[in-house]
C-alpha cells in the first residue's frame, strides 16, 4: 500500500482544494496528478498479481492507449467533417479536423524515426513529443475535471439566475445554442417556485454585437417573456462583450440589489468550467451550471475552451513548454554529437 501513498496525498490535496473552491484550475491539475500517481502505483504492483491479471494490466496500460490514440484521430477528423458540413468552414470549426490530423502527423513522425534511425530526427521527435505530452496532460486534466464540475447541482434557493449570452441569428433571434441556456435557467426558476421558494431574478447578460440589431440580453429577455416568465422577474445586463464582462457587470447588478446575494450562472456545458473560473476571478458568488449542447458541436467547442484556458495561464504554460523544448534541444545536440 505504500506505493499508493503519493496518490492518496494528491487526492487529499484535491479534496481540500475543491472543498475550498470548486472553481479552481488547480483542482483539475491535482485530479490529473492523482490519476497519474495511482496508475504508476498500479504498475508497481503488477509483479504481485497472478499471471493473467499482470497481462491484463499491461495490455490496458500500454496497448489500450495506442488503439485509443488511433480511434481518437479518426473520431476527430470525422467530427471535423461534420462541423464543416453543419456549421461551415470558419477557422473555429476546423479545430477537431486539425487536431485529428495532428494525431496522425505525430504517429507518422514516430514511425519515420523508427525507420530512419536518424539521431537528429529522433531528437526533434522527442522534443515535440515532450511538449505535446505536457499539453495533452493539461487537456486531460481540464476535460476530466470539467466533467466532474458539470455534475454540480443547485442546492437551496438563489437570488439570481444569470444566463450568459451568445450570438443571435438574423441580428435579433435566439438560436438553439442560446435557447438551451435560457431553458436551463427557466427550469431552475420553475423548480425554485415549485418548492415554495421566492422567485429568483432571471438576469440575462450580453451586449450588442456589431452585426446584431438588439443586445443579446434584450433578445434573451423577450424570449423568456414569450415563454411566460413575468417581466418583473427579469433583469437585463446589456453592456458586456466577453464572458469576463458578463461576470463583472452581472456581479455589479446583483451586488446593488443585495450585497449578500447568492446566484447560479447558466451557460452551455462545454463552457461551464471556464465560466466558473472567470466567476471566481471576478468575485461572483455562485457556481456555474451547463445546459445541453448538440453532440456534434461539443468536441470542437471543448477544444476552443481549453485553448482559452491554456492561454489565460500562458505565462506558466509557455515557460514549461520552453523548458521542455530546451531540454529536448539539448538532448538532440548530445545525440547528434555522439552519433
Amino acid at each position: 500500500m505504500v506505493a499508493f501513498a503519493l496518490a492518496a496525498l494528491l487526492f487529499l490535496a484535491f479534496c481540500i482544494s475543491a472543498r475550498q473552491d470548486r472553481r479552481r484550475f488547480l483542482n483539475a491539475v491535482l485530479f490529473g496528478l492523482t490519476v497519474v500517481a495511482a496508475s504508476f502505483a498500479v504498475l508497481l504492483q503488477v509483479g504481485k498479481l497472478p499471471g493473467w491479471a499482470s497481462v491484463a494490466v499491461l495490455v490496458l496500460v500500454f496497448a489500450s492507449p495506442a488503439f485509443a490514440t488511433l480511434g481518437l484521430g479518426v473520431f476527430l477528423i470525422a467530427n471535423g467533417v461534420t462541423m464543416i458540413r453543419k456549421e461551415g468552414g470558419r477557422p473555429a470549426n476546423l479545430l477537431t479536423m486539425l487536431a485529428g490530423l495532428g494525431v496522425f502527423a505525430m504517429i507518422a513522425m514516430l514511425l519515420l524515426v523508427g525507420i530512419s534511425g536518424s539521431p537528429l530526427l529522433g531528437g526533434i521527435a522527442a522534443t515535440i513529443t515532450l511538449v505535446a505530452g505536457y499539453v495533452s496532460f493539461v487537456f486531460l486534466c481540464f476535460l476530466g475535471y470539467a466533467f466532474l464540475y458539470g455534475r454540480i447541482k443547485v442546492r437551496g434557493d438563489v437570488d439570481h439566475v444569470v444566463m450568459l449570452g451568445s450570438g443571435l441569428v438574423g441580428g435579433d433571434q435566439v438560436p438553439p445554442l442560446l435557447a438551451s441556456r435560457l431553458r436551463k435557467g427557466q427550469q431552475i426558476y420553475a423548480a425554485q417556485l415549485a418548492r415554495g421558494g421566492r422567485p429568483p431574478v432571471l438576469l440575462t447578460s450580453g451586449g450588442k454585437g456589431s452585426d446584431e440589431k438588439v443586445a443579446e440580453a434584450r433578445a434573451m429577455a423577450d424570449w423568456l417573456i414569450g415563454q411566460g416568465v413575468p417581466a418583473e422577474h427579469i433583469a437585463v445586463e446589456d453592456r458586456s462583450t466577453t464572458t469576463e464582462e458578463n461576470m463583472r457587470f452581472s456581479r455589479d447588478i446583483m451586488t446593488a440589489h443585495d450585497p449578500a446575494y447568492r446566484c447560479v450562472v447558466v451557460t452551455n456545458n462545454f463552457h461551464a468550467f471556464r465560466s466558473a473560473m472567470l466567476a471566481r476571478k471576478t468575485g461572483v458568488n455562485g457556481q456555474v451550471l451547463g445546459s445541453p449542447t448538440a453532440k456534434y458541436y461539443w468536441p470542437s467547442a471543448t477544444i476552443r475552451e481549453f485553448i482559452a484556458v491554456f492561454w489565460e495561464h500562458k505565462a506558466l504554460n509557455l515557460w514549461i513548454c520552453g523548458v521542455l523544448t530546451a531540454l529536448g534541444a539539448l538532448g538532440t545536440l548530445l545525440a547528434v554529437t555522439n552519433a
